[in-house]
């Protein structure tokens, strides 16, 4: 579809708003059809499902700032719906809501595959790594990483003649490590630049672990090339694992800490890889297997008639009484309740923007006991 400016600032203003993930951000769009109805409904649906001050949305001004800022660095903003959204990010459960890109946004359509590792890599590992990134890149792949040290910075430095896509954790102009400043001045001239985070974000720790899904997202599969047990790139690979992409590991000597994440990912039935063309085949099985289904990005939604309060309250009862602050599928409430998904999902929400539900993976939600600014007198408790 072809988003009109105003409903390209709502949807900003959408996803920078306190409280909505990628989930609720796209139950909103399912329910209101726009992010402009959506964003007026906010205060309301809040209130209703417990908050006594009801939710704000993040304010026009301010987004309308992000967007001059991001133009004055030559730098645009994709957000889910736009035509030029990446569809293979599409097909994720939390894909973002917006992207702000620097460099060739053409890259993010094309076929590619993530290389990540250690930061403290060893010189045969950041050798392997820029082989593999300059082979895969003859092949048309785009390598994707996260301008870490170490791996990251050896796969994008071998692949910046043949595309590379680096996703950082911090705002879009926030360059980190600082070492690496050479670096991503080249991908923004050849490559291109991704962030989720908004124009001036300092990365913290929290942000690695949700660059990371973006990172495995935007591939058809990761290569992990030296990691600790413990490793952020165990993340990479448990996520990509998760979005049903292939995962890749480069076995290592068993007395290096290095190759404990890799060679354990092997073990538990990743494909062993001793070059590019281990990959490619892998690829080329998986391409002869799978048949790409039309994400929900190219969907149309439609706005659902609103219920009668009555039966919103007969639900919202029925729904608490079925939650606690253990995760349960949103599946099993609906068996359970007899409920139908829509007025489900509408209940969901309300709790969810009171600050009264976590979402978690596998589309499972639980209580969040935090107070928040309840209302404790509510229908929910």
């Amino acid at each position: 579809m072809t988003l009109s400016a105003t409903e390209r600032l709502a949807r900003l203003r959408l996803a920078r708003t306190d409280g909505i993930g990628p989930i609720t951000f796209k139950r909103l769009l399912e329910r209101f059809s726009t992010a402009e109805r959506a964003l007026e409904a906010l205060p309301d649906m809040s209130k209703r499902g417990g908050r006594t001050k009801p939710l704000q949305p993040f304010s026009k001004s301010m987004a309308e700032d992000e967007l001059a800022k991001l133009s004055a660095r030559k730098a645009t903003l994709i957000v889910w719906g736009d035509d030029g959204y990446p569809e293979q990010l599409a097909a994720i459960e939390d894909a973002p809501m917006v992207l702000s890109v620097l460099g060739d946004a053409s890259l993010l359509k094309k076929a590619g595959i993530a290389i990540v590792g250690s930061r403290n890599a060893s010189l045969q590992g950041r050798r392997f790594a820029e082989t593999v990134a300059s082979d895969l890149g003859r092949a048309n792949l785009t390598v994707i990483s996260g301008l870490a040290r170490g791996i990251d910075t050896a796969a994008h430095s071998a692949s910046l003649a043949t595309g590379t896509i680096a996703v950082t954790a911090g705002g879009i102009d926030v360059i980190y490590p600082a070492e690496n400043k050479s670096l991503y001045e080249s991908i923004e001239l050849k490559g291109c630049i991704v962030a989720e985070n908004a124009f001036g974000t300092q990365p913290m720790a929290q942000h690695f672990p949700r660059r990371n899904r973006i990172i495995s997202g935007l591939s058809q599969g990761v290569v992990i090339v030296e990691a600790t047990a413990k490793s952020g790139s165990l993340i990479t690979a448990t996520m990509a694992a998760d979005q049903g992409r292939e995962v890749f590991a480069v076995p290592g000597h068993p007395f290096d800490p290095r190759a404990g994440g890799p060679n354990s990912l092997i073990r538990d039935g990743a494909t062993l890889v001793s070059g590019a063309s281990d990959i490619l085949d892998a690829l080329t099985r998986r391409r002869d297997m799978r048949v790409v289904r039309e994400v929900a990005n190219t969907q149309t939604s439609f706005p659902m008639a609103e219920p009668d309060e009555q039966i919103l309250n007969e639900a919202r009862q029925i729904v608490s009484d079925l939650l606690s602050g253990t995760p349960i599928g949103i599946d099993d409430i609906i068996r359970e309740s007899g409920i139908s998904a829509p007025l489900i999902q509408i209940v969901l929400l309300e709790l969810e923007l009171a600050g009264r539900l976590t979402r978690h993976p596998q589309n499972r939600v639980s209580l969040s006991f935090s107070d928040g600014g309840m209302d404790r007198s509510s229908g929910f408790l």
